[in-house]
């Protein structure tokens, strides 16, 4: 399908800066809105000007977003943060689940003949019922946005993300990072070098889950959320075959 509108939310961020260059570069997408609490500086843009529209957002006032004035067929999210920066609990699951589910609710179609794909970058080992907070919020946002009902839910699930560029490196990937790239080479499922993150979500937004071979792609959820789950080799396998 080409002259795909795409959404994407979190562009700012390690893996969304190279997904919004991704489809900016793209011919299958014809236009690509960043909606966001700041927005990609106009020089750091290196193709698809022309098509791409800007605009800052509230998240704590999305009503007011314009969310719903567009319909979009592909909803990319890649917004996420950690408990320290967002400096407590609480703040952390308003960000990292809250945002993310009520922006999706909001650009969701309310047009049935609309046919929408959400594309949700999520981290190895969520799940709903962990112990850890990271973890659970990423397991809970996943079931969140397969219960709003887009015709092609798609999950990311990556290792540790790496050759990413981060205005500042975290002590634990500082000393940790190395040694999990080198395990790489005997557990690939491990690491995952944005690069490869992001091609592979802008191919997923192009072909959809069923536009993936079957042996990549784990269909989860029940008959009335279901969606579709990539780990981190059945991404890397997909950022390997696709152009």
């Amino acid at each position: 399908m080409a002259g795909l509108t795409a959404l994407i939310l979190g562009a700012t961020g390690a893996t969304g800066k190279v997904l919004l260059q991704e489809l900016l570069a793209s011919p299958q997408y014809a236009s690509v809105s960043e909606y966001g609490r700041r927005v990609t500086a106009p020089e750091r843009i290196a193709a698809g000007k022309e098509k791409l529209e800007q605009r800052t957002i509230d998240f704590e006032k999305l009503e007011e977003a314009g969310l719903k004035d567009k319909k979009w067929d592909v909803v990319f999210i890649t917004l996420g943060t950690n408990r320290k920066a967002a400096g407590s609990a609480e703040a952390f699951e308003k960000i990292d689940r809250e945002y993310v589910l009520d922006a999706a609710r909001l650009a969701k179609s309310d047009d049935p003949a609309q046919k929408q794909r959400l594309i949700y970058l999520s981290s190895g080992g969520a799940d709903p019922n962990s112990y850890f907070l990271y973890m659970r919020s990423k397991g809970l946002t996943e079931l969140g946005l397969a219960e709003l009902g887009y015709n092609d839910t798609i999950i990311f699930r990556p290792g540790a993300l790496g050759d990413a560029e981060r205005p500042e490196h975290r002590a634990v990937e500082k000393y940790t990072f190395p040694i999990i790239k080198a395990m790489s080479r005997f557990v690939p499922s491990v690491w995952m070098p944005v690069p490869k993150l992001a091609k592979a979500m802008r191919v997923v937004g192009e072909k959809g889950s069923e536009g993936i071979p079957a042996e990549r792609v784990q269909k989860v959820g029940g008959e009335k959320a279901p969606w579709s789950l990539l780990d981190n080799n059945s991404i890397l396998a997909i950022a390997d075959s696709f152009n």
